[in-house]
């Protein structure tokens, strides 16, 4: 695999964070947040249970390819920040992409993903959370795995070392699986 990019030579960023209290912010004002941060920019802003995402690669992986897919036209939503948790969960369907990458009231670990010039302060703090390293990175485990679809018969054909590579595959599977066919318009949501 390719060397991961130094994190000050890119312009995405991605913490860990945990709640302030148990169940503080509830999931509806950390929805909320997330669309006045959709709202105040352009600049992507993403949330995600922690326990779906695999690596920095999983998120660096996702990214690119959302910005690849949507260089070329291939857009899958209006909203950009919903087409990333498409990537991120490796899955082209926006409900069941949420249901494996999304975070519920009982999420603990978060996983928050911004572009400059927004800074990882600023958005944890508007968010309501409090920035935690163990949160993220964590090492990738198979309950991981089965959150993001890929099952015990999948983790099969590759020895353990090489379970990124199985989530990398999918991510690079939707891009290739574009939106739309010739003369049809990619899906597009509010």
């Amino acid at each position: 695999m390719p060397p991961i990019p130094a994190p000050e030579g890119r312009t995405l960023w991605i913490v860990g964070a945990r709640r302030t209290a148990p169940g503080k912010p509830t999931r509806s004002q950390l929805i909320e947040t997330l669309r006045t941060l959709g709202k105040a920019g352009p600049e992507l802003v993403a949330l995600f249970d922690a326990r779906s995402i695999a690596s920095e690669r999983h998120i660096l992986s996702a990214w690119a390819h959302l910005g690849r897919s949507r260089a070329r036209g291939e857009e899958r939503l209006r909203d950009r920040g919903a087409e990333f948790a498409l990537f991120v969960a490796g899955d082209d369907q926006l409900p069941r992409a949420l249901q494996k990458v999304g975070f519920q009231n009982d999420t603990e670990a978060f996983v928050v993903v911004g572009e400059r010039p927004r800074l990882p302060a600023d958005v944890l703090a508007s968010f309501g959370l409090k920035e935690d390293p163990t949160a993220y990175p964590r090492p990738l485990t198979a309950e991981t795995l089965d959150r993001l679809g890929i099952t015990s018969d999948d983790r099969q054909v590759v020895p353990e070392p090489a379970w990124e590579g199985l989530v990398l595959e999918r991510i690079a599977m939707l891009e290739l699986s574009a939106a739309h066919t010739p003369g049809r318009p990619a899906a597009q949501t509010s």
